[in-house]
């Protein structure tokens, strides 16, 4: 009877034990780390599109194929910009040929302006000597020596050497110009040969644009290309995934980072994989997650409902940790921070540096 009696004492002293240790634990835990299930894989994926219009004429890669940066991924159709490339190379040519057509006329109009400039001198000179035969049929015909119409022709002449003058001068005037106006012309013909060159340019860039190269290197994934299709720019053809460059966002409530900081370790485990994986905190995000939704919440109304918001917090993963290949960007995984270490900048402290370009000494110092 007695042992009977004692029965209910030990299960509920077991129970208590159990309460007791359970409890510990979890206040322990508690103390210890902060934990969340709302986090998700993600990567630096490089979306691929077309920078130009054209039909594709060839597809090189194949669903989840691995590339290296700098590898075809597709070709277009380059016959138009082939084309295109020769025409603009022709009219480089024929304007680079009217630049020199100027500088020949230029080089003519110097030896015309030495010739009319010339041609002055000759008629000032003509002009002087029938001045002086006039002068001197003046004194003639004054002393009876010279008849009058010996006069008047020296006079006729001299009227017509300063005239030949006059006609020289303008001349020279009018090649002056002329070389004026192939100064503009050619800064004209060199103003197109630029846009000759630039035109040249564009066409050997689209021309290149033809052949489409990876990014970076990954895994192709989302391929919707396909050979024959008319693709327009900016429209996605297929993405590069960095597989083994991935990393973990993780979306924690505000009530639980008041005790994390850059470098604090964290236990990462997926749903795929049955072991963990290590990483680090990284960086803390400059604003909550709804802040950055495609509609803001918007507090400034009667029915205000407090909700508790969440702050991502990039998670980078160590390197050497297995199975960090195997994560694809997507999976959801669930996150524990170990509070207690770590001596990076706290998520008080603001907008802290990420760990991947820390300085020297370590993650950072307390402040």
């Amino acid at each position: 009877m007695a042992g009977r009696r004692l029965v209910p004492w030990i299960g509920g002293g077991v129970a208590a034990l159990g309460l007791i240790v359970g409890g510990g634990l979890w206040w322990t835990d508690r103390q210890t780390f902060e934990s969340t299930d709302n986090a998700f894989v993600e990567a630096d994926t490089a979306q691929v599109s077309s920078l130009i219009s054209d039909h594709v004429a060839e597809v090189r890669v194949a669903d989840n194929q691995r590339v290296a940066v700098g590898e075809v991924l597709v070709r277009l159709d380059p016959t138009d910009f082939q084309d295109r490339l020769a025409q603009t190379r022709a009219n480089l040519a024929a304007a680079q040929a009217a630049v020199k057509s100027v500088d020949d006329k230029a080089s003519l109009e110097t030896s015309m302006i030495a010739e009319r400039a010339a041609g002055v001198a000759s008629a000032q000179a003509s002009a002087r000597t029938a001045d002086l035969d006039m002068n001197r049929y003046g004194k003639l015909a004054a002393q009876g020596w010279v008849s009058d119409q010996g006069l008047q022709s020296a006079r006729s002449q001299a009227q017509q050497t300063a005239a030949g003058v006059d006609q020289a001068r303008a001349s020279l005037e009018a090649e002056q110009r002329s070389a004026a106006a192939l100064t503009s012309a050619r800064a004209q013909a060199l103003a197109q040969v630029e846009a000759s060159r630039a035109a040249v340019q564009q066409a050997q860039t689209d021309l290149e644009r033809t052949v489409i190269r990876a990014p970076i290197d990954g895994v192709v994934g989302a391929r919707s290309v396909r050979p024959g299709q008319f693709v327009q720019p900016g429209v996605t053809l297929l993405a590069v995934v960095p597989l083994g460059r991935a990393y973990v966002v993780a979306n924690f409530k505000e009530t639980q980072v008041a005790r994390m900081r850059v470098g604090q370790t964290v236990q990462i485990h997926a749903d795929a994989f049955r072991q963990p994986i290590t990483g680090r905190i990284d960086s803390f995000a400059p604003a909550t997650g709804s802040e950055f939704a495609l509609i803001p919440v918007e507090n400034a109304v009667g029915n205000f409902t407090k909700i508790t918001q969440r702050v991502p917090v990039k998670i980078a993963l160590d390197p050497g940790a297995p199975l960090v290949s195997g994560l694809r960007p997507g999976l959801s995984v669930a996150v524990k921070v170990n509070v207690t270490g770590g001596a990076g900048a706290r998520f008080a402290e603001g907008a802290p540096e990420p760990l991947h370009v820390a300085r020297e000494g370590g993650l950072g110092a307390d402040r």
